[in-house]
């Protein structure tokens, strides 16, 4: 896969480092709990306090996570090659923080570090699911993409201003740590994971690193708008670009503009945004006419939207209950191949009283393809003289895709998550020729 079709997903990150709390929305405050729409609290770890090192470490400002996450997944009826695979990825993943206002007197000063180490490329959806003539649209294993390799997923520093109400954070770093954050990352289908403003060809989520400043201005206990300055480099997602902090290959800079509600309905808390990015470096239209120049863009846009409430509880726990989440973007589609992304799900947390940790999700998503990338797919038909879509030479045109994940997730001790699911997709790849999908997967997560 290319590293900048990760900027597909999912937002923000995967169920295991949903619950910690590093990865995790910042709770302002402490009645707010957001346990039920996909942001717990700390778990203990398999090593637990780790012979005090743990606590050692903390009682000097400097605290970590490490998760072990692997996903598999299997193709069981339909698709593009009937024939079965067996798909498996996994991945380490180690964040820190380094506190620095004890030592300094900066407030809410600390230095933020990502790492993760990705292994075994191997992705059914391209393997089996979707034509393989034709760039995929989504992902059964949402955390594949880069292959083998290990990077540095951000490292910045960060401190608040105006009595601890504008957040500025500037360095290596990834737009999910300020943006589009109401969302967790549980469900192992892309376009259920996360926000929706990873569908933005622009940006890379999570595990890729570009310089860049953001604020963050507490306008109220309850709204906050951010802003921001990111550098736009398409050689960011190189395998050279794993350690690099050049600028080498900037093509402009992403000007990103967000505000966020957190609030509560009867009662129950939720989170709710709506964003917008403007990109001014050089991009190509999708579709080039006959005997015309290419297009050229620098003044893109991409728009997204989301919500994540709970919306029942159960009388003898706060942390138990029902949630709904939707989300919805459009881009701009002279440049994106995405030009609607939308998806709704629902959770439950502690749905059996003797399983108070485990949760069901249940979720379906739309992607509505770019109409430039189906002319320009169309055209290249028309060029080579083909119009059968069994010839080998014929290019795949796209239109829209829906995909639904059902998932019930496990957790028999603090420290390991086993979730098993199930996928229905609907025209693979944006394909409509392409026969529908049946595919079982099983994600898994171990925090140390």
């Amino acid at each position: 896969m290319r590293n900048n079709n990760k900027a597909l997903m999912l937002a923000s990150t995967i169920c295991a480092l949903c619950s910690n709390p590093l990865f995790a929305q910042e709770i302002k405050e402490t009645t707010w709990d957001g346990s039920v729409i996909g942001f717990e609290p700390n778990s203990t770890g398999m090593f637990g306090d780790m012979g005090g090192v743990r606590s050692g470490l903390s009682d000097k400002g400097f605290n970590f996570g490490l998760v072990y996450a692997s996903e598999s997944a299997m193709n069981f009826a339909g698709g593009y090659n009937h024939d079965r695979h067996f798909a498996y990825v996994d991945q380490v993943a180690f964040i820190f923080t380094q506190d620095l206002e004890r030592y300094t007197g900066i407030p809410d000063a600390k230095i933020e570090g990502l790492i993760t180490n990705r292994n075994h490329d191997d992705n059914l959806t391209t393997k089996r699911v979707q034509d393989s003539r034709a760039y995929f649209n989504d992902l059964n294993q949402e955390v594949w993409g880069g292959g083998s390799i290990t990077r540095l997923g951000y490292l910045t520093f960060s401190r608040s201003f105006d009595d601890r109400r504008l957040h500025w954070r500037v360095g290596q770093m990834n737009y999910q740590q300020t943006f589009d954050q109401i969302a967790p990352c549980d469900f192992q289908t892309l376009s259920l994971c996360g926000g929706k403003s990873s569908y933005a060809r622009s940006w890379d989520t999570w595990n890729i690193h570009t310089w860049g400043t953001t604020f963050a201005y507490d306008v109220t206990p309850e709204l906050t708008v951010k802003t921001g300055v990111l550098e736009k480099n398409n050689l960011s997602t190189q395998r050279s670009r794993t350690w690099s902090f050049t600028t080498h290959g900037s093509k402009g800079v992403l000007l990103p503009l967000e505000a966020q509600f957190k609030t509560k309905v009867n009662d129950l808390p939720g989170l709710y945004n709506i964003g917008v990015m403007y990109n001014n470096a050089q991009q190509d239209e999708l579709y080039t006419a006959p005997g015309e120049q290419t297009k050229s863009h620098n003044n893109t846009w991409f728009m997204w939207a989301g919500f994540n409430q709970q919306i029942t509880r159960s009388e003898d726990a706060l942390n138990r209950g029902m949630s709904v989440a939707g989300g919805f973007a459009l881009g701009d589609q002279r440049t994106d191949p995405f030009h609607v992304a939308a998806s709704l799900s629902v959770r439950y947390r502690g749905l059996f009283d003797a399983l108070p940790n485990d949760w069901i999700g249940l979720g379906a998503s739309y992607l509505d393809m770019s109409k430039y990338q189906a002319r320009a797919q169309r055209l290249q038909n028309q060029l080579n003289g083909v119009d059968d879509y069994s010839d080998p030479s014929y290019t795949p045109v796209v239109g829209h895709s829906v995909q639904l994940d059902l998932y019930y997730r496990f957790r028999p001790v603090s420290w390991l998550d086993i979730q098993p699911d199930i996928q229905y997709w609907i025209h693979p790849g944006g394909i409509k020729e392409t026969q529908d999908a049946v595919v079982v997967g099983l994600k898994t997560a171990v925090r140390f």
